[in-house]
Formats: C-alpha cells, structure tokens, sequence
C-alpha cells in the first residue's frame, strides 16, 4: 500500500532517442531500464519532473 504523501512512476517508453536533459530527469527519478518503477515523495520539484518527461512515464 503507498503512503499518500509519496507518487509512484514506471518508466513506459524507451529513453533511447529523447533529449538528454529528459534522460538525465528519468534517473533523476531513479529510473533505469524500461519498466523500472520508482517510489517518491510527493512533492512539487517531483511533480514537475513527472510532469517534464510525461510522454515516457506512467504514475501508478
């Protein structure tokens, strides 16, 4: 069960071919390979990343 002060993402599309500063985002997400998840805090410097690479993650 996630605690409600923390977000959940999956990286759902390949970060081969996208911009660096959003390959640089998604590890800074913790996120690696396809498919890897990430617990975070919720807060709005993780929103906005969320929200920058929006196209390749999804929030479970």
């Amino acid at each position: 069960m996630s605690n409600t002060n923390t977000v959940k993402v999956q990286l759902v599309r390949s970060l081969i071919g996208c911009k660096e500063d959003h390959r640089a985002t998604a590890r800074g997400l913790g996120l690696r390979k396809l498919n890897s998840t990430s617990e975070l805090q919720d807060t709005p410097a993780v929103r906005g990343m969320i929200n920058k690479i929006s196209y390749l993650v999804k929030v479970l």
